[in-house]
């Protein structure tokens, strides 16, 4: 789709706002080059000695409600026509939100953030203009024009009206070779917008880290280049932008020498009274707007252009992950892995390679393995953040893209490694997965999640800001916030991807014993734990042991230790630095 079909396509949504505009556009314009003309009549009378006091102030006074009117008119169609400029700006980003938002993991691996934010920020805006001020000015430019050039040719005299449009072919010619130029350097512009947007949005989520490496100046130093760059693209475009009007004004010179030319030999010889040729003057100026308003059309449609040729694709690609599952069914049972294969995008080595595992309804499953081991890939893979290349992923009795990702997402709670915290209170963050939860209800998960006493301890408490990502909240923190969040509904599965890595094997003790309970409690739930402190999955039902995404070890707390693998010796390795940490 082209920005000119995305305008007509919103044009005809909200004909109604476009029409009403029109209408009273139309309006502005016919009494626009009345006025002119009604002039002349009256410079002619006045000439003639063939006006009276009264008669004089009434055609004045009609003047003067034609230019009133005029003025009201132009705001009435302003209103009309931004309303609906700005519904197409809301229209868009909210499409470009919605997308964004069914993307996967993979999509975002390929994007930068600050580029898409200003795409929903510059680039919009350039969009929203095309639809808005560029239509605007067009209409209103074209229809003076128009009846202008009319009345100049049957009003007037057409031997004049000739002669003074003979420069406007050339500088037709001029409009045509700028806008090529005006394109590109737009393009160019929101290019380096888009860079510095992802400068500005890199540093300040990394200022701690550039702190403590000392990279102030460094950063202050990129920025500075790439603002120098995005200033001068930018000064780029408003140059070519600003070429239209020397092209206007060459022509509009020449045609008012033209004007002046042929109006005088004309007046001279009796062919023509002074009030005609001031009629005509008055014409010729009222090209200018027209003239303007078609460099000014032509700079904002080719902006457009070049916004709407970067934000078209990212809202046309298709999603990494279908959203095709017709399953109304709550995702329940058993879940298996049968045989899976699984490489990330751009990568060779699978990071799962021939994995079977299946885990009954109310049981819990522990993984563990090295760095590296696929893991947290099985965490993926089970949410839908990837697909795997081969192999079977079922729950219960349907494979998992039978169910909408709506659904099957809903049926999981899943705490990462690094879990993300919003700009809100503590007990917002909680209850982010439960909006309807009270305040009891949010204090008895974070008492699951141990982390009830550190909240009390907080000025505010439960109403204490978190602050951007959680900054405010040490990394054990922001874990146990996130766990509690997960705790505060009944989804049938618990994901934790090396969720406790950050507390102290005391928090990781309490927080184990108040899963353990829980889960006496909803039998039917069941948990999955990744971690790489073998303490947090020795009460599992199943551990299965990741190497080089194989499964080379599986069974029991106690049978991995009989079998003396990697299990056991890493089990060993452990408990010896637990007992020289507790020394």
């Amino acid at each position: 789709m082209t920005l000119y079909q995305l305008l007509a396509q919103f044009i005809r949504q909200h004909w109604r706002q476009y029409v009403a505009a029109a209408v009273m556009l139309l309006t502005v314009a016919i009494l626009t080059v009345m006025i002119p003309r009604k002039v002349g009549i009256v410079i002619d009378a006045m000439l003639a000695h063939r006006l009276d006091n009264r008669t004089l102030a009434l055609e004045l006074g009609w003047l003067v409600l034609m230019g009133v009117a005029i003025y009201f008119l132009r705001v009435g169609w302003r209103m009309q026509l931004f309303a609906a400029s700005y519904q197409l700006g809301v229209q868009l980003r909210t499409r470009l939100y919605q997308r964004l938002s069914l993307q996967g993991p993979g999509f975002f691996q390929q994007q930068r953030t600050g580029d898409l934010m200003a795409l929903g920020t510059n680039d919009a805006d350039a969009i929203e203009l095309a639809s808005g001020e560029a239509m605007l000015a067009g209409f209103d430019g074209f229809m003076t024009f128009v009846l202008v050039i009319g009345m100049m040719l049957l009003g007037v005299d057409w031997r004049l009206a000739l002669a003074a449009l003979l420069p406007f072919p050339l500088m037709g010619w001029a409009f045509k070779n700028i806008t090529h130029h005006v394109q590109d350097a737009s393009r160019d512009s929101l290019d380096r917008f888009s860079k510095l947007n992802d400068q500005v949005q890199e540093t300040l989520s990394g200022v701690r880290t550039l702190r403590a490496l000392g990279l102030e100046q460094r950063s202050a130093a990129q920025f500075a280049e790439l603002a120098e760059h995005a200033a001068a693209a930018s000064l780029s475009a408003q140059r070519w932008e600003a070429a239209y009007e020397p092209a206007v004004g060459i022509a509009l010179t020449a045609a008012g020498a033209m004007n002046l030319g042929v109006g005088g030999y004309l007046v001279w010889h009796g062919e023509m009274t002074i009030g005609v040729l001031t009629s005509f003057t008055m014409y010729l100026g009222q090209l200018i707007w027209p003239m303007f308003a078609a460099g000014w059309v032509l700079s904002l449609l080719e902006r457009g252009k070049a916004a709407w040729g970067r934000l078209q694709p990212v809202l046309a690609e298709e999603l990494t992950i279908k959203d095709e599952g017709e399953c109304l069914a709550i995702p329940a049972g058993t879940l298996s892995l049968e045989r899976v294969v699984f490489a990330y995008p751009g990568q060779q080595n699978p990071a799962l390679d021939d994995v079977s595992i299946t885990l009954p309804a109310g049981r819990t499953l522990g993984i563990v393995g090295p760095t590296g081991a696929g893991k947290s890939s099985v965490i993926r893979l089970l949410l839908r953040q990837f697909e795997a290349q081969q192999g079977r992923l079922q729950w219960g009795a349907h494979i998992l893209s039978d169910y909408p990702l709506q659904s099957l997402r809903s049926a999981v709670n899943w705490v990462a490694q690094e879990p993300f915290l919003f700009s809100a209170s503590i007990a917002g963050n909680i209850a982010l997965s439960n909006p309807q939860a009270t305040l009891k209800q949010v204090m008895h998960a974070a008492e699951l999640a141990a982390v009830h006493e550190d909240i009390l301890r907080f000025p505010n408490a439960y109403d204490t800001p978190v602050g951007e990502r959680g900054v405010t909240l040490s990394g054990g923190q922001r874990q146990r916030v996130a766990i509690a969040r997960a705790l505060l509904t009944d989804s049938p599965l618990l994901l934790l991807d090396d969720a406790l890595s950050a507390v102290d094997t005391d928090t990781e003790t309490r927080i184990l014993q108040h899963l353990f309970a829980l889960r006496q409690q909803h039998p039917e739930r069941s948990a999955i734990i990744v971690s790489h402190r073998l303490s947090a999955v020795v009460d599992a039902d199943q551990i299965i042991v990741l190497r080089e995404g194989r499964i080379c070890e599986q069974g029991t707390h106690a049978t991995l230790l009989a079998q003396d693998g990697w299990y056991a010796s890493q089990w060993r390795y452990q408990q010896l630095e637990a007992s020289l940490d507790a020394a």
